[in-house]
């Protein structure tokens, strides 16, 4: 299971055991955690023990060793008595030094025992990594994306030893359904209520069907939220997952929907930083237009200057690129004609910051102008029509005519009174700039 659907008291007692490991203990301790957490998976009582109180024991302070005195010591002896012993050695046969054969065949011995102690250590340790290793294959070859041998590769360099393998806990789901609602996990996913892989693919073919079809998008919504779900359980992180952040992406956008746009955006980022391949440049002109909405400058300018010049020449973010231009330029006319040109899905993402920069260029216009034709505001500020129009300025309190009763194609406005009004209400209205979404 992954590490996101743990308890916070879980997650709090990892982190703690983690912190007390030395280089000493690190290896025994971190395969005692494995054992610890996997076991509770197991018993599914992950969310029942109390965490605060388990104690590994390899991370138990180990007693000081005690000195003792070997056993063949004997007391000390007296120079009467080593004489009286030489003499008697002398008059031996067989001298007991450090070529006595006895004594060399005793130490022979005593080595080769020790020996062979560590070489069963050895042949243990080996058997258990085996063992491990099948088990870890057998739980992860479920994953499309992985390409390498989950018994590692001696060109790749060695895992960090902080890090805890928890492809372990990774499910495999098992369930038919092609349509299932989203429900929060509060507890371990089980398999049953997961769909696997292949079942996720023909899920998303009829949610597009769907689509097409004009379903509501509260539904449509929720089925995607609840793909992904299944996804991230699962661990599966491929060209089909990117897919599918894209096209909800799209959709909530199409929905207006841009807390759900914003989630997708930023689980995207991260995807496409793994390597990942899908509509890259698509997306980052959307990035760049949100955050030009949200007048970010200090990361707009670090993401721009990570642009390679390929991915500039590409059409949707060279457009986003222009916009940025004509917004550091305050020239609102290329803004508009930008904005009416849009790419893509570009212009869904306009639209939440071009009633700000129509008030702002409107409070230019006012100012250079005493009198300007309600037609040329329409056209110069990419307004559908002469109705709309109208109804904008009312909002932003800029309707202000030298002949008001007269039709809106003949309407003029007077320019030094929509002028008091429009820098008010700008004040008030796009002075702070709210994200739905935005993390």
């Amino acid at each position: 299971m992954a590490s996101a659907s743990w308890p916070p008291q879980l997650k709090d007692w990892v982190a703690k055991c983690l912190g007390q490991m030395t280089d000493s203990n690190r290896k025994e301790a971190q395969d005692e955690l494995r054992q610890v957490i996997a076991d509770a998976f197991a018993a599914h009582t992950l969310w029942t023990t109390d965490w605060n109180g388990v104690q590994l024991e390899s991370l138990l302070p180990k007693p000081a060793p005690t000195l003792k005195r070997k056993i063949n010591d004997t007391a000390p002896v007296s120079k009467k008595a080593k004489k009286s012993s030489l003499k008697q050695i002398t008059a031996g046969t067989a001298s007991l030094d450090l070529n006595d054969q006895a004594a060399l065949n005793r130490r022979a011995e005593r080595f080769q025992r020790e020996h062979e102690i560590e070489r069963q250590k050895s042949r243990n340790s080996s058997l258990k990594a085996n063992v491990h290793n099948n088990h870890l294959f057998n739980n992860s070859s479920w994953n499309a994306s992985r390409s390498a041998s989950p018994f590692g590769n001696s060109d790749e360099p060695e895992a960090d030893p902080n890090v805890i393998d928890w492809d372990r806990f990774t499910i495999v789901g098992t369930s038919r359904e092609i349509f299932k609602d989203y429900l929060r996990l509060t507890d371990a996913p089980k398999p049953e209520t997961i769909r696997p892989y292949a079942v996720l693919q023909e899920t998303l073919v009829q949610l597009k069907k769907r689509w097409r079809e004009k379903c509501s998008y509260d539904w449509i919504c929720n089925q995607f939220k609840s793909l992904r779900q299944d996804l991230t359980v699962q661990r599966i992180k491929n060209d089909f997952t990117v897919q599918v952040y894209e096209i909800h992406a799209r959709m909530a956008l199409e929905s207006n929907d841009m807390v759900e746009y914003n989630s997708c955006q930023a689980t995207l980022k991260t995807l496409y930083e793994l390597g990942i391949p899908g509509k890259v440049e698509e997306f980052t002109g959307y990035r760049i237009l949100m955050l030009l909405h949200g007048r970010n400058r200090s990361e707009l300018n670090l993401y721009v200057g990570q642009l390679t010049p390929r991915q500039k020449a590409d059409p949707a973010v060279r457009h986003s690129l222009d916009v940025q231009r004509s917004l550091s330029m305050g020239n609102y006319h290329a803004l508009f004609l930008l904005y009416l040109n849009a790419p893509n899905m570009g212009a869904y993402i306009m639209d939440h910051f071009i009633p700000r920069e129509r008030v702002k260029a409107l409070m230019v216009i006012t100012k250079a102008y005493r009198t300007i034709s309600l037609s040329f505001i329409q056209n110069e500020l990419g307004f559908d029509d002469l109705d709309s129009t109208i109804k904008f300025l009312e909002e932003h309190k800029g309707a202000h005519f030298t002949n008001p009763t007269s039709s809106n194609s003949q309407k003029i406005v007077e320019c030094k009174s929509a002028a008091t009004y429009l820098g008010q209400v700008y004040e008030e209205k796009y002075r702070k700039v709210g994200i739905r979404g935005a993390v």
